[in-house]
């Protein structure tokens, strides 16, 4: 059986995969000056991590037997040519729930603590700045109360944070409201059509002068105008990323230079651990595809 990772980067987890195919399964990472089309032309498994994977890839297929996601998004799938093909679409909730939750406080904790202007102050040999803020009696806003925001909530509550928090599926005004008090918002939501730009100007002009932003979702949550706009102004205070609105992103980008954001290379869920766990259940949904056992598939989503 011929599978082929379509995705950008992320290339540990395939040789976490890899070791746990069973006999009979090979799998091969898309060389990405290829187009999708080509690249998995003669493939029976998909696995798209950050490609879009769009009907005429899906066309292009075959001899495609499943399209496995080794992470929780979906949404760059056409999940809708998948089954008018009758092609299962399956996904990995949850297994990386832990290190994304623990990313996202990692941002938390180095706007807090102002991490690129503390950089700078060490490589000036400038002794004790910049002065932070503790995180003991904040506030932190968690829009989305999936596996992750949930993780997120109980580490910050035992730092002493005082913790509010809505649903992906919230309303306006319930968003508004949490923004209006937090110190820190968290997002922890899927993106879609509800959730798009769902962080814009209207959004940033609700928020407590000042807060900061945590985004380990998808970048398109945010409207990343409206954000430079709300950084330029002073109104935010800062933001953390790990996800962008084009990946790879360009490292030269000068929103990414700022002193009061923090940026990391999409890796909230990578983990020694959290591969583990998603190569388990790739190789498992593998394993039940080459038996034929396809009501047996675990986390199927179309």
């Amino acid at each position: 059986m011929r599978i082929v990772f379509c995705g950008s980067g992320w290339f540990p987890i395939v040789d976490a995969i890899r070791a746990r195919l069973p006999a009979g399964a090979e799998i091969d990472v898309r060389d990405p000056a290829r187009h999708l089309a080509q690249a998995v032309a003669g493939a029976q498994v998909i696995l798209p991590s950050n490609a879009r994977v769009d009907a005429a890839a899906l066309a292009a297929a075959r001899e495609l037997v499943l399209v496995q996601q080794p992470a929780v998004g979906v949404e760059g799938i056409d999940l809708e040519a998948a089954r008018a093909r009758g092609v299962p679409v399956c996904n990995v909730p949850a297994a990386n729930s832990d290190a994304v939750a623990e990313a996202a406080l990692l941002l938390i904790l180095a706007l807090a603590r102002r991490l690129p202007a503390a950089r700078a102050a060490f490589a000036a040999a400038r002794i004790g700045e910049p002065p932070g803020v503790e995180l003991r009696g904040k506030v932190l806003g968690v829009v989305g109360l999936g596996q992750t925001g949930q993780r997120l909530a109980a580490a910050a509550r035992g730092l002493g944070m005082e913790v509010v928090a809505v649903g992906s599926r919230s309303t306006v005004a319930e968003r508004d409201a949490l923004l209006a008090r937090a110190d820190f918002v968290s997002l922890h939501c899927p993106l879609t059509p509800a959730t798009r730009g769902m962080i814009g100007a209207a959004a940033f002009a609700a928020m407590k002068p000042g807060a900061y932003l945590v985004n380990c979702a998808r970048g398109a949550i945010v409207d990343r105008a409206a954000l430079e706009q709300a950084l330029a102004s002073g109104r935010l205070g800062g933001v953390g990323l790990d996800v962008y609105w084009d990946e790879p992103w360009d490292p030269a980008d000068p929103l990414y230079a700022r002193d009061d954001v923090v940026a990391l290379p999409h890796i909230a869920g990578s983990t020694v651990e959290s591969f583990a766990r998603i190569a388990d259940a790739v190789a498992g949904n593998i394993g039940r595809i080459m038996r034929g056992d396809v009501a047996g598939l675990a986390n199927r989503v179309a």
